[in-house]
């Protein structure tokens, strides 16, 4: 029986990029899913014209690590290169590589009908072994965890997002499987997987072998145990400022290792220090970031060390910045603050302009001040609250309540009709 492969969102946007030049990278968490991904590239890709190279297997990387010429001569042997027009070399785990970079260059600049499409579970291992001679000839993807509406169809559940859902018996359904999704997050095997206690220890495998391969092993951190304390500690202040002097404290290490850390854990794609916005007006302040994660699942097991059976309102709000991450570049969302305590939880940085967004469980919740503030100074066409439950009270300016699924969708007031 073929492996039933479910295709993610990404893609339709890598799928452009299988004819063209560039060196297609994929870089995400380890389970996010890139060799499941790689595999439904190879599904369209012509039979016979592809190979598959795991380097996570020592024999492959040793291969790999001889060169072109040697990974050639074994494609030969194996019959291989029958197409000199087009081959697509296929190789995952590319950061075991001692240099990824050299590789690359050579086999695009000197073997043209090859096609090369390479993954790497860690960002910043990747961008410190490859080096500027690849400008220009790869084009990078990231691969998170699964989105609401990925994780409705690993579950098999046809709901169409995409249209405006006016039924109460189907939006309670929505917000049930959402608060589903908040408390296990979205890895794909987590997804798949029913039983409570299943998914709690297939969480705690992924952050064990997070911390062995990936910290132990690349980064090359000595003392796992405070590394593993800073993490919990950071899991539960999920959604809030960052205090790196109260951090080296708790978690009893210097100022500097704590910054190497974050550095490390935002690079291998666990959290995201988002930053404030600000046009330089003196009541923003304009340095402190906040913490989020782009799995809530890992927040409750690192934070709680079980799944639990509600959200609380820090993790609901992490759960929509993972949302927002996962469909729009981090790089264009922002928390604001100032020094009078007005603050909004993420500013969306939109072709047409700057986008407000307030998070409440319950959108009752909602304080109009600084939306109005902001939408003020910076001539907002729309600001959002998106919520779980509850409606908005009557207020002076118009906010638009959504459902944390719905602002990617929303963008531009794309439902279908």
């Amino acid at each position: 029986m073929p492996e039933l492969i479910l295709e993610r969102k990404i893609y339709k946007k890598i799928k452009p990029y299988l004819d063209t030049r560039d060196i297609i990278v994929i870089h995400g968490a380890r389970q996010t899913g890139k060799t499941t991904l790689l595999k439904r590239i190879m599904k369209d890709l012509p039979p016979g014209d592809f190979y598959y190279i795991d380097l996570e297997d020592s024999k492959f990387l040793e291969l790999c690590e001889e060169g072109v010429e040697s990974i050639l001569a074994f494609l030969r042997q194996k019959g291989a290169l029958g197409n000199q027009e087009k081959f697509y070399l296929l190789i995952d785990e590319i950061q075991y590589l001692t240099n990824p970079s050299s590789l690359l260059k050579l086999t695009h600049d000197h073997h043209p009908y090859l096609k090369l499409i390479v993954s790497g579970s860690s960002s910043f291992d990747i961008k410190k072994k490859f080096k500027d001679s690849l400008v220009g000839r790869t084009v990078n993807f990231e691969l998170y965890p699964l989105d609401f509406e990925e994780f409705l169809l690993f579950k098999n559940i046809t709901i169409d997002l995409g249209i405006k859902i006016t039924t109460t018996v189907l939006m309670d359904e929505l917000k049930k499987l959402y608060r589903e999704y908040v408390i296990s997050g979205g890895y794909p095997k987590i997804a798949l997987t029913a039983p409570l206690e299943m998914r709690e220890k297939y969480l705690q495998q992924m952050i064990d072998t997070y911390v062995k391969k990936d910290i132990s092993d690349l980064a090359q951190i000595r003392d796992i145990a405070k590394f593993n304390k800073l993490l919990r500690v950071l899991a539960g202040q999920c959604g809030q400022m960052l205090n790196v002097t109260e951090l080296s404290n708790t978690a009893q290490l210097a100022r500097q290792t704590i910054e190497e850390y974050l550095f490390i854990l935002e690079n291998t794609y666990i959290i995201k220090l988002l930053s404030p916005f600000s046009k330089n007006l003196r009541s923003e302040l304009f340095k402190t970031p906040k913490i989020f994660f782009y799995d809530t699942g890992l927040v409750h097991l690192l934070w709680l060390k079980r799944l639990p059976e509600e959200i609380t309102g820090n993790v609901f709000e992490n759960s929509v910045f993972s949302e927002l991450a996962k469909n729009i570049s981090p790089e264009n969302i922002y928390y604001w603050r100032t020094q009078d305590k007005k603050e909004i939880d993420f500013i969306i940085e939109e072709k047409h302009g700057l986008v407000p967004l307030e998070v409440k469980i319950n959108a009752a919740a909602l304080n109009y001040t600084a939306l109005k503030y902001f939408s003020s100074q910076y001539e907002c066409r729309q600001a959002f609250c998106i919520s779980l439950e509850g409606t908005l009270p009557v207020g002076k300016m118009e906010v638009e309540n959504i459902k944390p699924w719905e602002y990617p969708l929303y963008r531009g007031g794309a439902f279908k009709k």
